[in-house]
């Protein structure tokens, strides 16, 4: 739903929050937040004004200037007191984040719970964000690096994680010394500001992290300002590229994961059960709605006889409400996603494609208004083909086959995007071959859904990835920090002078 004039009085507005206060927007555009299975109107959310976001980035600004000294156990410990936080209120943040987004109550929990590494991780920060020392790199004189904070860096985020994203940024970019300004995707931000609530609550000081919503203009506003230094963004890969391009213009750090479309190789001797249920959660799960949903799964050899199994596997899977038991696959975000997966579909068979699966137009009762498409599965799937061409972000699976595990490998490095891919067998030859010539950033063997935890960094490549560094793990304290060298000597009296040195060297 497009962005309207004046709040609804009838329902709740979505606050910004900035310099530690949760104020009212005093524009004249909003959106109603939807629940995607009822269609009913949860929340107003505001399209931020350029004084909002300016005030945001100000608030930042003045704050950087005491969090930046503020000693390195003082934050550790806040991020500590987050993450108990966390845990105390995951059943509301799981439901919340299901009313508003759709997933199943225990994927929303899973959201919240990978976000909630993250914080854990952040806690770490005084082992994470060691400098290096040598001693003695020349009579007396020590080098060592500094890894200082940026200033003010700014996060915007995708729908489909509405927990997790936001707590892969600013906790992250924080604990290292920075202040944040946050933009929420304005489809589902009330988990994330209830999150940012929590966040306050465990002693970030006002002014450390801000919250702005809002589309195209407040993007922009980020991407433009002089006093951002570094944005870190997820989402879809037109915006993407334009938050790239647009925010290394003016000068940023710019770290963007966006599209993809994720492969994984079914080998013949693969675990047949195994293999079933890892194609069918990772293709299905979420409704397709992640960046590292299974999208084609390619079978090898005999493995191509295996359709008619997946095809059984993915009709025991339930449709309905994320709030319902025993639901396997929830609602599609909104109505625009559901016309765009089931115009794909459709788009499908006209390019010849083999619907084996159609899960347009599920029954589930009590909430006929909702955005739902089952399981769809498609065989005979070739590049060329627009549901393999294009991310479809649904619960659709493209069934490709191949004759041999190099056939395979280079399908996949043919695809423009690099996110994420996976290869189920139980040969450590082909496992070792898929791993050490696939071009792709997240590689999972028997793991079909590869996404590191933090101890490690995320770390997509080719169209999947514009900038050199992850958005979590030891890769992330590089992005939010500059390195300071210093080459140091002290004297005393004892010291015995050289004379003057007019060359570069150090004696």
């Amino acid at each position: 739903m497009d962005a309207t004039t004046a709040p609804a009085t009838q329902v709740a507005t979505v606050k910004l929050l900035i310099g530690g206060q949760f104020v009212e927007s005093k524009t004249t555009e909003w959106r109603d937040v939807v629940n995607p299975a009822t269609q009913e109107v949860l929340a107003r959310v505001p399209f931020a004004t350029q004084a909002e976001v300016d005030a945001a980035v100000a608030s930042a600004k003045e704050a950087f200037k005491t969090w930046r000294k503020t000693a390195i156990g003082a934050r550790a410990r806040i991020f500590l007191k987050l993450q108990q936080l966390i845990r105390e209120h995951m059943g509301e943040l799981a439901a919340l984040l299901t009313a508003e987004q759709g997933k199943t109550l225990p994927d929303a929990e899973g959201d919240v719970f990978r976000g909630l590494e993250v914080v854990e991780h952040a806690a770490n920060i005084g082992t994470l964000q060691l400098g290096e020392l040598a001693n003695n790199v020349a009579g007396g004189v020590d080098t060592y690096t500094l890894l200082q904070p940026l200033g003010v860096c700014a996060g915007i985020t995708p729908f489909n994680f509405p927990a997790m994203i936001p707590l892969w940024m600013f906790p992250m970019a924080i604990a290292t010394g920075n202040t944040f300004v946050l933009k929420p995707s304005e489809q589902d931000p009330m988990v994330t500001m209830r999150l940012c609530e929590l966040a306050l609550e465990a002693g970030i000081p006002p002014g450390v992290l801000n919250v702005v919503h809002g589309g195209e203009a407040v993007v922009n506003a980020i991407c433009d300002h002089q006093d951002i230094k570094a944005i870190s963004f997820v989402g879809s890969t037109k915006v993407g590229t334009h938050v790239y391009h647009r925010g290394i213009a003016s000068g940023k750090r710019v770290q963007c994961m966006m599209g993809a479309k994720n492969h994984a190789i079914v080998m013949p001797d693969a675990n047949k059960e195994q293999t079933l249920n890892a194609l069918a959660g990772a293709a299905f799960g979420a409704a397709g709605q992640r960046c590292m949903a299974v999208s084609v799964a390619v079978l090898v050899g005999e493995a191509r006889l295996w359709v008619p199994d997946l095809v059984a596997k993915a009709k025991t899977l339930k449709v309905g409400a994320g709030t319902e038991k025993g639901v396997d696959v929830g609602p599609l975000v909104s109505c625009a996603a559901y016309e765009r997966v089931t115009g794909l579909i459709e788009r499908g068979t006209a390019d010849g494609a083999t619907l084996e699966l159609d899960g347009r137009k599920p029954t589930v009762p009590g909430y006929e208004k909702g955005n739902f498409v089952g399981p769809t599965i498609f065989s005979g799937v070739k590049p060329g083909m627009t549901i393999y061409d294009q991310e479809i972000f649904g619960p659709v699976l493209c069934v490709a086959g191949a004759a041999d595990i190099d056939e395979a490998i280079e399908m996949i490095n043919a695809n423009p995007n690099g996110n994420g891919t996976a290869i189920f067998t139980q040969s450590g030859a082909a496992a070792r071959k898929f791993q050490e010539e696939i071009d792709v950033g997240q590689v999972g063997i028997n793991v079909p859904i590869p996404v590191p935890v933090p101890l490690f960094s995320f770390t997509g490549s080719r169209g999947s990835k514009l900038g050199d560094l992850g958005p979590y793990g030891k890769q992330v304290v590089l992005f939010y920090t500059q390195t300071k060298t210093v080459t140091a000597r002290w004297f005393d009296d004892s010291t015995v002078a050289h004379g003057v040195n007019t060359t570069i060297s150090l004696k």
